[in-house]
């Protein structure tokens, strides 16, 4: 019965992780998968979840089924973190992590909204195509990232979202763009605000990084600026990064709709896609979460956690910037220097990134996309060095 069933392309960023462990090299620099390291080289348990979590074992509750979208306190609190208030006209539900509220969000388009196609960056995350495709979605791309230059398509941007069907859906990053680390300024979201009004189009934001940025009330400037706009829209969430809760798939799907009533009808949408699929969500990451977000101490613990992360993150984007450029690098060092949160995009192409792999044992995603969290004080310089030397091959 299986025998048609040929082998799968591998995730190309798995397969990166998997060599990664297997080579046996002290000196391997895992600079690929999106995870956040601490300056140790460890992915840290972040002590406000730590203390919130230990509370919840002291309670000792029971591990029962949640309603179908989650905990409603949870969902006023995703409304918070990201609008900087609950708001009666948008539908929140939790998510099995970020990916998974891109799936639903991606399925409720497709069954509710009847839209068959959807328009991400060039370049975007690569599982955004897997996800969106999965769902039934043809993917398109709109301008975003010059990888030559290194710089922002923005003109170019425009110019295909205003050439973009009325009721379009664009898939838009709020920060820290995966994987070029490149984000539009506050004017340039205006423009593309304006763009989305009058075209109307559905705008679905992605922002899994927020807090990396600039902070974390900062890093939701769009999604802010948008909801004072007339404009329907949707925002999937992860709390993967900015709460080191990888493993507990935490994340949430909003949709802000014109009125509280729609706000009710999209909620129930939403329920009757989850309940036919995965029944509800699991509940110890979103409790650890809640104890979190509602005790105003653990909360600025976890702010003032989530800043050191982030200036750690800009420490080593300087440092390696410096290295290069002391070194008398050919690659643009300045990109490294000056793009947000955990991703860079290098300018490193195919043959160097070969190089690194084998010769040093750095391993980075294809094309040249670089996690900084990887770099600590004590594998920047040969990182920097392995760089210089690849990129003086002719």
């Amino acid at each position: 019965m299986f025998d048609h069933i040929t082998p799968s392309t591998p995730d190309p960023i798995m397969s990166l992780m998997e060599a990664y462990m297997q080579d046996a090299n002290p000196q391997k620099v895992n600079l690929g998968i999106g995870l956040y390291y601490d300056h140790q080289g460890n992915i840290p348990l972040m002590q406000a979840v730590h203390i919130a979590e230990q509370r919840l074992l002291e309670q000792q509750r029971p591990h029962t089924y949640p309603p179908i979208e989650g905990s409603a306190l949870f969902a006023r609190q995703i409304q918070t973190l990201l609008f900087g208030e609950p708001v009666d006209r948008i539908a929140t539900v939790q998510s099995v992590g970020g990916s998974g509220a891109l799936k639903l969000g991606a399925d409720f388009i497709y069954h509710y909204l009847a839209r068959r196609e959807i328009w991400v960056s060039d370049p975007t995350w690569a599982n955004h195509w897997a996800i969106f495709e999965g769902a039934g979605l043809k993917v398109n791309t709109y301008p975003y990232f010059d990888d030559a230059s290194g710089e922002l398509r923005f003109a170019a941007m425009l110019d295909t979202l205003s050439a973009l069907p009325e009721g379009a859906v664009v898939l838009l990053h709020p920060c820290c763009h995966n994987p070029t680390g490149t984000d539009l300024s506050p004017a340039q979201w205006q423009a593309v605000i304006e763009v989305v009004q009058r075209r109307r189009l559905l705008p679905f934001f992605d922002i899994a990084y927020q807090g990396f940025g600039d902070g974390l009330d900062e890093d939701c400037f769009a999604l802010r600026a948008m909801l004072k706009t007339d404009v329907d829209f949707l925002v999937s969430n992860s709390f993967s990064k900015n709460v080191a809760l990888y493993g507990q798939r935490l994340g949430g799907l909003s949709v802000r709709c014109a009125t509280a009533e729609a706000a009710v009808n999209v909620k129930g949408a939403l329920k009757t896609l989850i309940r036919r699929s995965y029944s509800c969500p699991p509940t110890h990451g979103s409790q650890i979460v809640e104890t979190l977000l509602a005790d105003p101490q653990l909360y600025q613990l976890w702010a003032s956690e989530l800043t050191t992360m982030r200036q750690r993150i800009k420490q080593m984007r300087v440092g390696l910037a410096a290295g290069l450029e002391q070194g008398g690098t050919t690659l643009d060092y300045t990109r490294i220097r000056d793009q947000k949160g955990m991703f860079s995009y290098t300018g490193l192409n195919e043959r160097q990134l070969g190089q690194l792999r084998q010769q040093y044992s750095i391993y980075l995603v294809a094309p040249g996309r670089m996690c900084l969290p990887g770099l600590n004080q004590q594998n920047l310089d040969y990182v920097a060095a392995a760089i210089l030397d690849v990129t003086r091959t002719a």
